[in-house]
């Protein structure tokens, strides 16, 4: 975190389904995924072409407001780039305070993966922000549990897709072995090339999609996504921006979870679900644990609504 700070103002990385918001959580800084379509993605190697997203590291608000601002917007080379204007997103951090409508999951607040003292001091918050004039309510999410898996059913049927054209011939690493034919330099190439995790995923992805299992769960994991969407609008007809912890620890040790992919993947339960339905999410630092470690506070609005999502943040980091 100091590094960071020192080092630089902002920094870029990709966001499929928290690689941006998580490590801004457990370093104690903001960590921003604009909306789905807000900003090119030319350039970046895709994993998971409906998910990934350029975000945004920075230590202030108004950094990040900054970024976004200068990066947004149309790009010939990228299809998926929505031409709606670039909101001014720097004037919206400067504006005057608005108490908004705010809404949390109660299942994401009961939910047993979620560490004790991170719920309590995000509860407490909570109660800071009704008393300071926000209408913050709890809302039923009976989705919760399916967003980890169908995001993840979803975004390895994408990478095993997206990967594959790393072969060793046009793109990725080659092998070094001579005198090989093709099917083995494939072979080898991708077996050197790849990390373990990667593999898993691309293996994962390959199955979901294979005959007789597509439908039992690619099928599945798009409805799913769909259902989601459907309660995401309904919720932001009656609410202007919904909240959650970003992680439900805090940053842990090193190659810890490694041998344990299904933990690994729960720690993603806040994080994906706004990559599921293409809305803007930030993760603000707020919070000291009692280990000492940081940990911030989720924030999403409606999709394209970046201006608000950066107004209320910068005004729950001054809330007092």
């Amino acid at each position: 975190m100091n590094a960071f700070r020192e080092v630089r103002l902002v920094s870029l990385g990709s966001d499929t389904g928290g690689s941006v918001r998580q490590p801004a959580d457990f370093c104690g800084i903001i960590g921003l995924k604009p909306s789905y379509g807000r900003i090119s993605r030319y350039g970046l190697i895709a994993y998971a072409s409906s998910f990934d997203q350029i975000g945004i590291f920075s230590s202030t608000v108004a950094d990040a407001a900054l970024v976004l601002a200068t990066i947004a917007g149309q790009d010939e080379f990228d299809s998926t780039v929505s031409a709606k204007p670039v909101g001014a997103y720097s004037e919206a951090v400067q504006l005057p305070e608005k108490k908004y409508r705010i809404a949390y999951f109660k299942e994401s607040i009961e939910h047993p993966a979620l560490d004790a003292d991170i719920k309590e001091q995000t509860l407490a918050r909570i109660g800071q922000m009704k008393a300071a004039g926000y209408t913050v309510e709890a809302v039923e999410f009976d989705l919760l549990d399916y967003v980890v898996p169908t995001y993840y059913v979803l975004t390895t049927a994408e990478a095993s897709s997206n990967l594959s054209r790393f072969d060793g011939v046009r793109f990725g690493h080659r092998t070094a072995k001579e005198n090989i034919d093709l099917t083995t330099l494939y072979k080898a190439s991708r077996s050197e090339g790849f990390g373990e995790e990667v593999k898993r995923r691309i293996l994962l992805g390959t199955f979901v999609l294979s005959e007789g299992y597509f439908d039992a769960y690619f099928t599945k994991a798009q409805q799913v996504r769909q259902l989601l969407k459907k309660r995401t609008d309904e919720l932001f007809a009656q609410y202007d921006a919904i909240i959650s912890p970003t992680v439900p620890s805090t940053a842990f040790k090193i190659g810890e979870k490694s041998a344990d992919p299904i933990e690994m993947f729960l720690a993603d339960i806040y994080t994906v679900y706004p990559n599921l339905v293409g809305i803007p999410a930030i993760s603000i630092p707020l919070f000291t644990h009692e280990n000492g470690m940081p940990f911030g506070l989720q924030i999403m609005t409606k999709h394209f609504d970046e201006e608000n999502l950066l107004q209320l943040s910068q005004q729950l980091m001054t809330l007092n």
